[in-house]
């Protein structure tokens, strides 16, 4: 996501709940985000704002309870369709929906192409699976509407990190050379740098073939989640990182890169040689 500027939001938790109903606005914004449990769905359901069009996000737990998945859907009316996936399916426990603030702000022309462009990002990013079995066409609209569709795109992809939702961060801003990054070892190369969104690898950097079967079960899990969403290919005898992609921390980015447990503020190094560690340790007794 692009640099954005300064914005402040306001958010009021409707039931004294904050793991409730909240309601989030954004200054010199129209639009609203809601969002709430399944749990209260049936109780604040009738609520004026759930008759409004708009676009709306599901989320679950995966299968196998590492991470979550996520469905992208919009309606004419939020309510009826929420109420559908309420009664069918079993898969989300947290909901999110954004809409206008007075009604009829959004069409469902609006709320089509902002679906659209919503499932697109996902799948480009990689970060989360998608429970949406099709993708959606983009509908016409004139250049106005898009033009005012891309502003609102933009406002719901700045809150949804806010409230918890990652699918859509794809790290875009690459550092300058003097800020990369990297591993060599085994024969390989890789690249990385430190960003607001975590440790992001670099396109085209390796990343070795065979983990050691000491590797914890959650690095091979993210490991095989990178190849099976295509982040990760294999090229000769080790893989190729298809995309930047940011990951938690620069002891996750290492250890699936060298497919072993891995200190990342030690293994990382600039092109002086010069670890991580002692990077941040410089910079802290300036400080």
């Amino acid at each position: 996501m692009s640099k954005a500027n300064p914005f402040s939001i306001r958010i009021f938790v409707a039931d004294g709940d904050p793991d409730g109903l909240r309601i989030i606005e954004r200054s010199n914004w129209n639009g609203q985000a809601v969002v709430f449990p399944r749990s209260l769905f049936p109780e604040i359901k009738t609520r004026d704002v759930f008759e409004r069009t708009g676009v709306y996000f599901l989320l679950g737990p995966k299968d196998d309870g590492d991470g979550e998945k996520l469905y992208i859907g919009e309606s004419d009316e939020i309510r009826r369709r929420l109420n559908i996936h309420f009664l069918n399916e079993d898969f989300w426990n947290r909901a999110v929906f954004f809409v206008t603030m007075q009604p009829g702000g959004l069409n469902k022309a609006h709320v089509q192409y902002l679906e659209a462009r919503l499932i697109a990002l996902a799948q480009a990013a990689k970060r989360v699976p998608l429970e949406n079995k099709n993708n959606r066409a983009l509908p016409s609209l004139n250049k106005a509407e898009q033009a005012d569709m891309a502003v609102f795109l933009k406002h719901i992809l700045q809150i949804l990190p806010l409230l918890g939702v990652t699918a859509f961060e794809t790290p875009v801003k690459r550092a300058s050379k003097k800020n990369l990054l990297f591993i060599e070892a085994k024969g390989l190369t890789a690249k990385g740098y430190e960003s607001t969104e975590g440790f992001v690898v670099c396109e085209d950097s390796e990343v070795a073939q065979n983990a050691v079967p000491s590797l914890s079960k959650g690095i091979e899990a993210l490991r095989q989640k990178l190849i099976d969403s295509g982040v990760m290919k294999i090229e000769g005898d080790h893989y190729r990182v298809t995309q930047n992609y940011s990951f938690s921390s620069p002891s996750t980015a290492a250890s699936v890169v060298l497919g072993r447990t891995a200190n990342g503020r030690t293994i990382w190094k600039n092109k002086s040689g010069i670890t991580l560690k002692a990077m941040q340790e410089a910079m802290a007794e300036k400080g």
